[in-house]
């Protein structure tokens, strides 16, 4: 029987929409107030509108005879750290219809070390950091003997995979369900029952420049969740001004300038009762996940671009979908940078970095079966929920290629709202007219009375401006 996974189900849609109300457990706050927040279930919207036309769907289920689900676990063997890469050798390798659970870790974690680390054994794998060894040494895309230490903390997200998906080539499109997100407890009996997250006040967060007194300083916020579901929110538990930190192999950092820096915390001034009152809203979501770019061999997670990667919106959360263009074989899919809760623009520069466990199915479009399809033309990563769909625009969509050999240094340097709301205006009048058949003039129109348009972040150096149009309002259209 079709439990909502089946495309070639003549009632796939139903049996689709029944399967995602059971995934949306009310004995738990928190996954609750995650699916409240992408929308809901993921390409369910009122009036049955998707992406995925019943035509595309019955083409692509020809290739799921049945699916199977595969577990990813967090570890030094299994993430990669501030880089994707074309060349990393899948972790587990899927068929179109596929599941997979992946663990995600923060790379924040060693902020409070005691509180994200101490007891769980993948992270104490990833993190591990003596004088002696290093559980992951290449942190980032830049040289092995970058002074920093290797990967020189050109790219600091921890990415769990590659997943590569079986059949997957250039030009065909991905679509990446999120089924469900859950928080990573903390392993020490000490705050059994709790999750923790850190929030960096950083010196690449777009308030640095304009602090009050001019007086510059990374402070750090550690904040509790409820791992067990009792609520929904987030709760501040202490902050410390980033101290300046001598890392096990003797490299001074004044500032955070190199991911993972384990933080001893008796040279640290904590400030309790900070936030005192405040709850955070939970959005749990995945500030990086996308696929390996072709344009190099290794690329710096911080920008995003067509492929996805970090995109830093806090709506891709469970429930909704994402629509990636592929840009390899194999596709080579990988999630990290799991955030509890993040406002549009991640002002400061991080947001609640907070490790999460993620449930994805992964259904492969093929290019032969796109003539015609809302898919089509899609050359850049794109969010669904049940109530919207919500195109990314960047500085520059694909910064590999439109700023060649030196890009990815040169993109920190070029970016600005302004190119990023452009590319957003034109890839959403695109939308309409290739996608809704609008007229250029009806696409203008309508995107200055109903479209949305928000600043995702300006933070990664890519800067994103993100379009929301409501589905409801193709309701009642008939092409």
């Amino acid at each position: 029987m079709c439990l909502g996974d089946d495309p070639t189900c003549a009632a796939f849609a139903e049996h689709r929409l029944r399967y995602q109300r059971d995934m949306q457990p009310e004995r738990r706050a928190f996954l609750k107030s995650s699916f409240v927040a992408s929308g809901g279930a993921a390409a369910i919207a009122a009036g049955g509108l998707s992406l995925v036309s019943p035509a595309l769907a019955q083409a692509s289920g020809k290739a799921v005879t049945q699916s199977a689900h595969y577990h990813l676990p967090a570890s030094a063997e299994t993430v990669h750290w501030g880089y994707f890469s074309k060349n990393l050798k899948p972790q587990v390798e899927i068929a179109s219809g596929d599941y997979v659970t992946i663990e995600t870790l923060t790379h924040h974690s060693n902020d409070d070390a005691e509180r994200m680390v101490t007891g769980d054994p993948g992270a104490e794998s990833v993190f591990l950091w003596t004088k002696d060894k290093k559980g992951v040494a290449r942190r980032g895309a830049g040289p092995e003997d970058a002074k920093l230490g290797p990967g020189g903390g050109l790219g600091v997200h921890i990415c769990t995979g590659p997943v590569a998906i079986r059949g997957a080539e250039p030009g065909d499109v991905l679509e990446v369900r999120i089924l469900d997100v859950a928080p990573r407890p903390c392993a020490n009996p000490k705050f059994k029952g709790s999750t923790f997250g850190s929030n960096a006040a950083a010196w690449w967060g777009y308030h640095y420049d304009d602090m009050l007194e001019g007086k510059k300083r990374e402070v750090i916020t550690i904040y509790e969740v409820d791992a067990s579901g009792g609520r929904d929110w987030a709760k501040a538990v202490y902050n410390f001004p980033w101290p300046g930190v001598t890392d096990p192999n003797g490299v001074l950092h004044p500032t955070i300038d190199y991911p993972g820096i384990p933080v001893d915390h008796s040279k640290t001034q904590r400030t309790y009762d900070v936030l005192k009152g405040i709850r955070v809203p939970i959005r749990p979501h995945f500030g990086t996940m996308g696929l390996a770019p072709a344009e190099a061999d290794m690329v710096n997670s911080i920008p995003p671009s067509y492929t996805g990667g970090n995109i830093d919106n806090w709506r891709i959360g469970k429930g909704a979908t994402m629509y990636y263009p592929v840009a390899v074989s194999g596709a080579l899919f990988s999630v990290g940078d799991p955030h509890a809760s993040q406002g549009d623009s991640e002002l400061c520069g991080t947001a609640i970095e907070c490790s999460l466990t993620g449930t994805f199915q992964f259904i492969l479009h093929k290019k032969a079966d796109l003539a015609g399809t809302s898919l089509e033309a899609l050359d850049f990563p794109m969010i669904e929920t049940k109530d919207d769909w919500v195109l990314s625009g960047f500085s520059y969509p694909n910064y590999l290629k439109d700023l060649g050999p030196d890009a990815q240094n040169a993109i920190f340097s070029k970016s600005s709202i302004d190119l990023a709301m452009r590319d957003a205006f034109r890839k959403m009048r695109s939308f309409l007219m290739h996608a809704k058949g609008l007229t250029e003039d009806e696409a203008i129109s309508l995107m200055s009375i109903a479209v949305d348009f928000g600043i995702t972040q300006v933070v990664d150096g890519n800067w994103g401006v993100h379009a929301i149009v409501k589905k409801a309002i193709f309701s009642e259209r008939t092409t």
